[in-house]
């Protein structure tokens, strides 16, 4: 197991083992605005199981009294002088009885099959949504340590398992608690003494079922668990299809996957083992009350009561105990697979519960306000930050820009320049200090209300699986078309969408995979201008395109950042030549500021990295290129460590 897999199960695991009575509060906080539907269909199987004992009941009591005439034909519940006197009567009073019984047990079926799942299906609906929405609230630091294989199985395998104990084995459920009530009580009822023969396996069989279920418990959590880890192994792996085929590395991938699926096998094994113990076991016992009855029965019937039993036994009385033995066989040995299920959803549910226990510590404050029509002054006071709480990222980070500057982050790879914007889109809450907008400190702002008020194109640009129309208006759902070429004509890319052979209309595919970079940065661009936010962040925005192109970008966002506060990360240093003020920041902390011409005098990082740029290699530093070597070594260190 790889180290990120442990990190997700000891995420999951430690809020885990903190949910008491899953499948308890699954029906207390998701099945209670449901109830009536899930009452109806308790009702209607209860009464399909009862009428589906009447048919048995009714067939000795004609055997006894028809067939035989050693009886007097009577039923219970119903007057004698409704039971016609003679034997032809008597005959087809049966069969009508025993055909509306049957009638009467489809319709409730009916109603027991429609009301259940419908019942399950809305559970499974609102829990499913509910973890979902629960996802997008929890904070980014959590997204770091989670895996999107793990995650997707909890939104989809955990909540289908629930689905399945909620639409079948309730179901399954219910009626085997029925059955053996209504049968205890038949068989009673006719012969206390031989019932004692036939149930006798009950309690039996209870113990037997508890050791199962204390045995596989433990397995089932495992078993759902590795199931985000081949999830997770999976989406990795489809993710990243063109590497895996451009370094020839199918074989080592599929050896990977082998490996999980494996692990997978095992862990299911292991409880499907136990199950090959419960389930023959459960048929065993039943067969076992089976042929005891007949046995006792049979010797009853054909010598009179055996060893301490005393009074009659009538053939017809043998037969309903004998039918209604047999229909504990296969109920008893789905009891099995009820528990199976139980388990295994129960499993499910603590992992959901689990998920919706993880806190959130990006909230509203009780009083946050709204940042309504802003300016763009954005100051950063002595911020400290550190995403563990233990290594410190940034530390006494302090500037601030005025409304409608345009202000450039530069510095080595892992300086913690994309660390500081995501401060200003609260993404993470700052350790010390504070960063404000318009005065307010970010936190003392709503969430909604700050972040519509930047807009964020990341250096790795994402695009929805749908149209191109669809991706640029994502978040400015009400803009016109002219609106949206306009935008597109604003990141240089309406000229090529036009090109395409349905233009807007067509479809991008997973992640714009359809698309090429460049196309996808200026799309995610577009998208941005779009929502016309008043505080702009281009987080290595035009990394991915061609020198013509960045160039046409780079004249586009002239336009765009006018009079709309700016903040540009970059690599390429003659994209923010014409910044405002430029922020070199190393080791997490701004150890320049200026404009470029500035930077170049003081003859310091800023222009050490423009003379690399600028292929001036054999002029640079050689305290620079010290520096450099041990970042270089110093990041090495902390892929591995991670």
């Amino acid at each position: 197991m790889s180290t990120d897999d442990i990190r997700d199960d000891t995420i999951l695991e430690e809020y885990r083992e903190s949910v008491d009575h899953p499948i308890y509060r699954l029906f207390s906080e998701y099945g209670r605005d449901h109830a009536h539907w899930f009452a109806i269909g308790v009702v209607t199987s209860t009464l399909a199981r009862f009428l589906s004992l009447v048919p048995p009941v009714i067939l000795g009591i004609a055997i006894d009294a028809v067939f035989s005439d050693d009886q007097v034909y009577s039923l219970p519940l119903v007057p004698q002088a409704w039971i016609p006197g003679s034997t032809e009567g008597q005959f087809w009073l049966s069969v009508a009885l025993m055909g509306v019984a049957m009638a009467l047990a489809a319709v409730m079926n009916f109603g027991r099959t429609s009301t259940l799942n419908w019942f399950s299906h809305r559970v499974k609906h609102e829990v499913r949504t509910d973890t979902y929405q629960q996802m997008q609230r929890l904070d980014m630091s959590f997204f770091n340590d989670m895996q999107t294989g793990e995650l997707m199985s909890i939104l989809n395998n955990d909540t289908n398992r629930l689905e399945l104990f909620l639409d079948n084995m309730m179901d399954s459920a219910i009626q085997l608690a029925v059955l053996l009530l209504g049968i205890g009580a038949i068989l009673f009822w006719i012969n206390p003494q031989l019932a004692l023969v036939t149930l006798v396996i009950l309690p039996v069989a209870g113990l037997f079922t508890l050791w199962f279920m204390r045995r596989v418990e433990v397995m089932y959590a495992q078993i759902r668990s590795q199931v985000g880890d081949l999830n997770t192994r999976l989406e990795n792996n489809l993710s990243g299809i063109e590497v895996i085929k451009s370094a020839t590395t199918e074989e080592y991938e599929g050896d990977r996957v082998e490996e999980t699926s494996y692990e997978y096998f095992r862990r299911d094994w292991r409880a499907l083992r136990m199950n090959l113990i419960y389930r023959p076991g459960l048929q065993l016992l039943t067969s076992f009350a089976f042929i005891a009855t007949f046995i006792v029965g049979g010797i009853w019937v054909l010598s009179g009561p055996p060893l301490a039993f005393t009074g009659t036994l009538s053939v017809g009385e043998l037969v309903t105990f004998l039918l209604l033995t047999q229909r504990l066989v296969d109920p008893l040995a789905q009891m099995s697979e009820i528990v199976d299920r139980y388990e295994d959803a129960k499993a499910s549910t603590s992992r959901i519960y689990a998920l919706m226990a993880i806190p959130v510590s990006i909230t509203d404050a009780d009083d946050a306000v709204e940042l309504e029509d802003a300016n763009g002054r954005v100051e950063y006071d002595n911020v400290g930050f550190s995403y563990d709480g233990e290594t410190t990222v940034l530390r006494n980070v302090d500037f601030a820009v005025e409304p409608g500057e345009t202000v450039g982050l530069v510095g080595p790879t892992g300086a913690g320049k994309t660390t500081i914007l995501k401060l200003l889109l609260r993404l993470y809450d700052v350790d010390s200090g504070a960063v404000r907008v318009d005065g307010y400190d970010v936190r003392d702002v709503t969430l909604a209300s700050l972040r519509g008020s930047i807009g964020y194109v990341s250096q790795d640009p994402f695009l929805f699986d749908g149209t191109i129309r669809e991706n640029l208006t994502y978040g400015a759902f009400d803009a016109t078309d002219e609106e949206m070429i306009e935008a597109a004509k604003m990141a240089e890319a309406h000229e090529f969408v036009r090109n395409l052979s349905k233009g807007y209309d067509t479809q991008v595919g997973e992640r714009g995979v359809k698309l090429s970079g460049g196309q996808r940065q200026r799309l995610c661009i577009a998208r941005t201008i779009l929502a016309d936010p008043p505080i702009l962040i281009l987080d290595e925005a035009t990394s991915d395109v061609d020198t013509e192109t960045e160039m046409l970008i780079q004249r586009s966002l002239d336009r765009v950042t006018e009079n709309r506060t700016t903040f540009v990360i970059a690599h390429r240093l003659s994209t923010i030549r014409e910044a405002d003020e430029i922020l070199v920041v190393e080791d997490g902390r701004i150890v320049e500021d200026g404009t470029h011409e500035e930077l170049i005098d003081e003859d310091g990082l800023y222009a050490n990295l423009w003379s690399v740029q600028a292929g001036e290699i054999d002029d640079l530093d050689a305290e620079f290129v010290e520096r450099a070597s041990r970042r270089a070594a110093m990041r090495s260190r902390d892929t591995e460590d991670e």
